[in-house]
């Protein structure tokens, strides 16, 4: 027993390391959303190991449903333009996709993971959890947007 006390036990055991973000890079483009004097109208945020990070922005809300791929999961901060005769204005939101191919113990994480981008992303009408391409086709994201917006007096011409 008295070499026992000098022995070292060594193992490898992968170690998992916690989800964190690039506030400052996520910000940025978060802001360039945001801003009415840009034609920005989405950002989206990817994983990078186990960092989150920006993956893009941009004009067309295709190229950010080009990103939406089956085996990536991403956090995307759109801005619509909905309203009615009265009155338009911009409307954000935050998706957050899961491809079909992504496996399960990243679909549990995505939850908790949500939050630290909800630290830089903390404005928005609407948030969605999409797995299916079908739902991320803009005029059901505006119509859903327009729902939570209140009054429509488009209604009234109908």
């Amino acid at each position: 027993m008295q070499g026992v006390k000098n022995m070292i036990f060594s193992w490898t055991s992968p170690v998992k390391m916690a989800t964190r973000i690039d506030k400052e890079a996520c910000r940025e483009a978060y802001n360039l959303v945001r801003d009415d004097t840009t034609d920005i109208n989405w950002a989206a945020f990817k994983y990078d190991g186990s960092m989150i990070v920006p993956a893009g922005h941009g004009v067309d809300y295709a190229d950010f449903k080009s990103l939406c791929t089956d085996d990536v999961r991403l956090f995307g901060f759109v801005r619509i333009t909905t309203g009615d005769a009265m009155s338009k204005r911009a409307k954000f939101t935050l998706i957050t996709w899961i491809g079909e191919n992504v496996s399960g113990l990243q679909r549990a994480k995505i939850s908790t993971d949500k939050t630290l981008v909800k630290d830089v992303v903390q404005n928005f009408a609407k948030e969605f959890m999409v797995s299916d391409i079908r739902e991320l086709e803009e005029d059901y994201i505006r119509n859903e947007l327009k729902k939570a917006g209140g009054a429509n007096y488009d209604a009234q011409a109908e």
